[in-house]
C-alpha cells in the first residue's frame, strides 16, 4: 500500500499507467456526474476526500512499501456508486503523494490497487448481496458496511503481496509472514469504522448513499 518510487521498475509502473488511463475512461463514462450537481452530496465528496486523505497519513510500516493504513473504499462505493468511488479514492491519493507518502512514478500502481482493487471488491460484493441476500436494513448495514469493508481491505493486502512478489521486490515467504497476516487486523478496523458510518448513514442521512432508492434499504420489495 501506497508504494514510494523505485520499488518497482517501470516494466510495472509503465503499463501499469496504462491500465490506469483505460480504467479511468471507463469510469468517467460510467460516473453519474449529476449527483455532484447536489451540493449535499458535492459537500460529502469532497469531505470523504479530505477526511481519508488524513486518514491515510496514520499509516505504520517498516520497510519501503509495506504500510498499513485503513482504506474507505467501501463507504466512498456505498455513497457514490463504483466509479465515482473510483476517482475519489484516486483524489485521496494524489493528496497522499503530494504529502510525499507516495511516489509519482509508482501513482498508477498505487490508484490500481488502493481505488482500483479496494472499489471493485466492494461493488462485486454488493452486488452479491443484491442478489443472493433479502433487502433488510441489517443485512445493508452488516454485510455491505461491516462484512465488505474487511475484505476489500484485505483483497488490496493480498494483491499489493502477489504484485510485490511477483516483482521481486521482497520474498514472498516473508510477505506471507510478516505483512500479510496484519491485514487481518487492519481488515476488523476497517469493518468498525465502516460499519458505524454506514450505519450513521443509513438511519440519519440516507440520502447521501448511491441507492438510497433502492427497496433493500428500507427491507421492502
Amino acid at each position: 500500500m501506497n508504494l514510494p518510487d523505485g520499488l518497482l521498475d517501470g516494466s510495472w509502473t509503465f503499463p501499469g499507467w496504462l491500465l490506469l488511463g483505460a480504467f479511468a475512461l471507463l469510469a468517467a463514462r460510467r460516473a453519474p456526474w449529476r449527483l455532484l450537481a447536489n451540493s449535499a452530496r458535492l459537500n460529502a465528496f469532497l469531505a470523504l476526500i479530505v477526511a481519508l486523505t488524513l486518514l491515510w497519513q496514520l499509516q505504520a510500516g517498516v520497510k519501503p512499501g509495506l504500510s498499513l493504513h485503513l482504506l474507505g473504499a467501501t463507504v466512498f462505493t456505498l455513497c457514490f456508486g463504483w466509479s465515482l468511488a473510483f476517482f475519489g479514492i484516486c483524489l485521496v491519493l494524489v493528496g497522499v503523494t503530494l504529502n510525499g507518502s507516495g511516489g509519482w512514478q509508482a501513482f498508477a500502481v498505487n490508484a490500481l490497487l488502493l481505488a482500483g482493487v479496494g472499489v471493485a471488491v466492494s461493488h462485486g460484493l454488493h452486488r452479491l448481496v443484491d442478489r443472493w441476500l433479502p433487502g433488510h436494513l441489517f443485512v445493508y448495514i452488516f454485510c455491505k458496511g461491516f462484512f465488505a469493508s474487511a475484505l476489500a481491505v484485505m483483497s488490496v493486502g493480498a494483491a499489493a503481496c502477489l504484485l510485490l512478489a511477483i516483482a521481486g521486490a521482497y520474498d514472498g515467504e516473508y510477505l506471507a509472514s510478516e505483512y500479510l497476516p496484519y491485514f487481518l487486523l487492519l481488515g476488523f478496523s476497517e469493518a468498525w469504522l465502516s460499519g458505524m458510518l454506514t450505519t450513521l448513514l443509513a438511519v440519519y442521512r440516507p440520502d447521501l448513499l448511491a441507492d438510497v432508492e433502492d427497496a433493500q434499504i428500507l427491507g421492502r420489495k
